[in-house]
């Protein structure tokens, strides 16, 4: 299926400036505008620009569809109804829809589902083709936080955080991590796949073996595994994590029992001398701040105690730029479950500091704390990659190589979405994505059956949903190996002549 042109309407941001460190006299200006000295509130500007650009092209499209269906029995309607959707969402509308209007009721279910796959296409192509979030690649931001990451000591970081779409910013936002320099798998409750992440965790320590990438095997760097579960200081018996229950603790004790099935997996099959390294975090969905269960040298991890990060805020806010890092170490080192590792210390220092900006970025642009304490997802993402979305409440993630597997978390997103859109009568959309290794031959034909395979899957498991109009997928693949956007390869939105996915 041919992509369609990039949106005029959509403006590139400028590149991420490199972070400004804060003298005493910064820092004094900081504090009289209401931003901790540490803060990096050029960062927060671009950051939030990003937002209200890509969340407003997906909110632009009910308000469009409510003025066209006044609009529907118009004698020029189809004219119209092309100028207002060029102007509002930056694409015309599929002829084939609107052509009937006149005949029937225009079929809004079908046009409300066709919008938001061509807005997310539209996303896909800005965000590798202009790289918004300045993170992709061999960009400098992502160049020194790979140094950084090899002189803490880790040679790869591996983040795991709840399916829930309020922590699909957490990496680019909440922690500040260049996205290319993370690997993200997000899964429902947190609870990887072991089996899986073994099985990266091999072909990680074989390219280290053959390649050299990101640095040799012999120099004693460890593989740091990091699980992010989350909870909520406005209702915490209600908007915690659905998968478990709303329960803090059991969500954080679920995810460390994970991360050491995942550590004691690695030493049973190749010894002790293999093993990996363990983070547990926690972060609060109303606030983006976020705890860490700071671990000892030795492995411990005491899930009872945390270092927030708005007391590590508090108490640091009226301290300069060298004083306040010294600060967070130093609230670093007393938290940690035993003695603590030097890089680990380092790491979760900087994770803190990063932080400490996403605090402020709530407070100047959601007054503290996000209006939307629940579920306020656009779609639904299934199967492996989206690797361009990093923005809260925009994205309900099912990671899944089959549905059969990835049952649960595909439920949990039908039941959000149920309560979201079939409610008011609008379907679900969901847009199944299979990345591939493009120097494999026949990976991308492959994919594309998986794609088509997690299509009739989900027709089966939800069959009243798709014989209803309440469900409509589209299919895309990508090359994991290239930054190119994803591409769309069919939907179950289909004409018989002219326009459509």
């Amino acid at each position: 299926m041919p992509r369609r042109p990039l949106a005029t309407a959509y403006r590139p941001l400028a590149p991420t400036a490199p972070r400004r460190r804060p003298g005493a006299a910064v820092a004094s200006e900081l504090v009289a505008t209401g931003l901790h000295p540490l803060s990096d509130g050029q960062l927060n500007g671009v950051l939030r620009a990003y937002e209200d650009q890509v969340k407003g092209a997906f909110d632009r499209i009910v308000p469009l569809l409510k003025r066209l269906s006044a609009l529907q029995h118009e004698a020029d309607f189809i004219e119209q109804a092309q100028r207002l959707a060029r102007a509002e969402l930056g694409f015309e509308l599929p002829l084939p829809i609107l052509e009937k209007a006149w005949v029937s009721q225009l079929d809004m279910r079908t046009l409300f589902a066709w919008c938001v796959f061509e807005t997310y296409e539209q996303t896909s192509d800005a965000f590798f083709q202009h790289d918004p979030l300045g993170g992709k690649p061999g960009s400098p931001a992502a160049e020194a936080f790979n140094e950084f990451l090899l002189a803490c000591g880790f040679h790869l970081l591996d983040a795991t955080p709840c399916a829930d779409g309020r922590l699909a910013h957490a990496m680019a936002y909440a922690l500040r991590i260049p996205f290319s320099s993370v690997r993200r798998r997000s899964h429902a409750g947190a609870l990887f796949d072991v089996e899986n992440t073994v099985n990266r965790w091999v072909k990680t320590e074989h390219r280290r073996y053959r390649e050299g990438q990101p640095n040799s095997a012999h120099e004693d760097t460890r593989y740091l595994k990091v699980v992010l579960y989350h909870f909520s200081s406005k209702d915490p018996l209600h908007e915690g994590c659905a998968a478990h229950g709303s329960d803090d603790a059991l969500a954080a004790s679920c995810g460390l029992a994970r991360l050491k099935d995942f550590q004691q997996a690695v030493e049973n099959s190749f010894c002790c001398g293999a093993s990996v390294d363990l983070l547990l975090l926690g972060i609060d969905t109303d606030t983006d701040t976020i705890r860490v269960h700071v671990p000892g040298i030795d492995g411990s991890t005491n899930l009872d105690s945390w270092l927030d990060a708005q007391a590590a805020y508090e108490s640091t806010r009226h301290l300069n730029a060298v004083e306040g890092r010294a600060r967070i170490q130093s609230l670093v080192e007393q938290a940690a479950a035993s003695s603590p590792d030097p890089g680990m210390v380092k790491l979760i220092a900087r994770l803190i500091e990063n932080n400490i900006s996403q605090i402020d970025y709530v407070r100047q642009y959601h007054r503290g704390s996000y209006g939307d304490a629940g579920h306020a997802e656009r779609f639904i993402g299934v199967g492996i990659g989206f690797k361009e979305i990093h923005l809260r409440n925009l994205t309900y993630f099912a990671y899944m190589d089959t549905v059969e597997e990835g049952a649960p978390d595909l439920d949990v997103g039908i039941k959000i979405f149920k309560g979201l859109n079939v409610s008011r009568g609008l379907p679900v959309p969901v847009v199944v994505r299979f990345d591939y290794n493009g120097q494999v031959p026949g990976a991308r034909q492959r994919a594309i059956r998986n794609c088509q395979r997690v299509q009739a899957a989900m027709e089966n498991r939800y069959p009243e949903l798709f014989e209803q109009g309440l469900l409509h997928a589209l299919l895309t693949v990508r090359d994991q190996d290239r930054h190119t956007p994803a591409e769309a390869v069919g939907s179950t939105i289909t004409f018989a002549s002219g326009g459509g996915h």
